[in-house]
């Protein structure tokens, strides 16, 4: 297994195409500007393959200072329950070993249409080492919870990941969730 920069418009239609399949719309940036983030030098575009090249899913990264927001990740429907998310977790927590990786989860502690699945991906997390950070935030009127790896993360840590790479048109939609 492997992950691949996505730089080839091939790849970067299987992810595009996996990204808007795999999450809301409510949940997505818009696709210019995580290439663009990409193109400064501030985000990777990761293509998951096997070893025949084949696609297997996506992981979208945002780097500021020493951390690693993993903004998105998605394994593709026909290869997923087989353990391949936790390989490629384990591949993710290795590239980013020297940095503060954290990410976002929907909040699993309020009732949801998606609770189960909210339940499951949160489970996944905790399974490959991830833990809990002490606060949750309102994210363009989404509560999430924030998980990091390995280290200490406080929100304005995360308040200026977003500030600094989308800018105010981004991070004047985030608070500390009440």
């Amino acid at each position: 297994m492997h992950l691949i920069e996505a730089f080839n418009q091939n790849r970067l239609n299987k992810i595009q195409d996996l990204y808007i399949e795999a999450f809301p719309q409510t949940e997505r940036k818009s696709f210019d500007l995580l290439l663009k983030t990409r193109d400064n030098g501030q985000a990777e575009i990761l293509s998951i393959e096997n070893e025949n090249n084949d696609f297997l899913g996506l992981a979208i990264t945002a780097q500021h200072q020493d951390m690693v927001l993993l903004d998105y990740f998605a394994i593709s429907p026909n290869q997923r329950s087989s353990g391949i998310g936790s390989k490629v977790f384990q591949l993710l927590k290795q590239r980013y070993a020297d940095k503060r990786f954290f990410l976002e989860i929907e909040r699993t502690d309020i009732v949801a249409d998606n609770q189960l699945q909210r339940q499951k991906r949160k489970a996944f997390y905790l399974k490959n080492g991830m833990q809990d950070m002490p606060f949750t935030v309102n994210l363009c009127g989404i509560e999430m919870e924030i998980l990091a790896y390995n280290c200490k993360l406080s929100f304005q840590d995360y308040f200026n990941l977003y500030h600094c790479l989308f800018g105010e048109h981004i991070s004047r939609y985030i608070s500390l969730a009440k």
